[in-house]
């Protein structure tokens, strides 16, 4: 704890705490203003975001000097992933089990295949930070997944009903959803990456800048991430969809 406190600036934290608070206040008019009923889950949102990051520190501090800590902290991600997604899906019949089946497996598949593959030196700084990447990104494909695959789902309902009609199993009176999720859910990463080092210039590329790393080897780091983000994503979609397809009825509207 001392160790962490020495580093910290006062000032600029103090700062930065004014600033959250007007940026969320801002966000809070404007949602009101245009009439979107967000409540105050911006201001919910953001406070979890600094306690949860405030605790991730004082992990972190510690898994970076004890390396046997690295599997309970990816472990740990793993299962707040899986539990912030089910908590999306969990509505629909398998929904939670989806998300926890899909994130897992995508996850675990391109984290392990990055450093099966020698793309990063296996060293806890990097299994924490190609994990925390991808873990995260997976969680996002696994809930747009099985929100794009519920709306779908009633879209053509008359579609699904037909196969069932003629007496098709559920995996294939869903296929075609399934399918459609999955290339939903890949598109804002997808489009993303065509635009890195042109639009955007991603947070695994800066956090390399900043830790000193030339701007090659940056470089080098972000295509690594990025390829694994997509692997991720591409597993966990489909795992999620191809769970979901299996539900003999169609998914309550959200």
């Amino acid at each position: 704890m001392d160790h962490l406190l020495s580093g910290l600036d006062t000032a600029l934290l103090l700062r930065t705490l004014v600033g959250v608070a007007v940026l969320v206040g801002a966000v809070m008019v404007l949602l009101r203003l245009a009439g979107v009923g967000f409540g105050a889950r911006p201001v919910t949102a953001i406070a979890r975001a600094i306690g949860q990051l405030a605790l991730a520190s004082l992990i972190l501090s510690g898994a970076l000097t004890l390396p046997w800590t690295i599997a309970a902290v990816l472990a740990f991600m793993l299962t707040m992933a899986s539990w912030t997604s089910a908590g999306r899906l969990g509505s629909m019949p398998g929904g939670a089990q989806a998300a926890i089946l899909g994130i897992a497996a995508g996850g675990a598949l391109a984290v392990g295949a990055v450093f099966a593959l020698g793309m990063t030196p296996l060293e806890p700084r990097n299994v924490i930070a190609v994990g925390g990447i991808v873990i995260g990104n997976a969680m996002t494909a696994s809930t747009l997944a099985g929100r794009h695959f519920r709306t779908l789902a009633h879209h053509r309902s008359g579609e699904v009903e037909a196969w069932w009609s003629l007496g098709a199993p559920s995996p294939v009176a869903f296929a075609p959803v399934a399918q459609e999720a999955v290339r939903d859910a890949m598109i804002p990463n997808l489009d993303q990456t065509r635009s890195t080092g042109v639009v955007t210039l991603p947070g695994a590329f800066i956090g390399a800048l900043f830790g000193g790393a030339s701007p090659l080897e940056a470089a080098r780091f972000q295509v690594v991430v990025l390829t694994a983000i997509m692997l991720a994503q591409a597993v966990t979609a489909i795992v999620v969809t191809r769970r979901l397809a299996r539900m003999g009825e169609l998914p309550a509207p959200e």
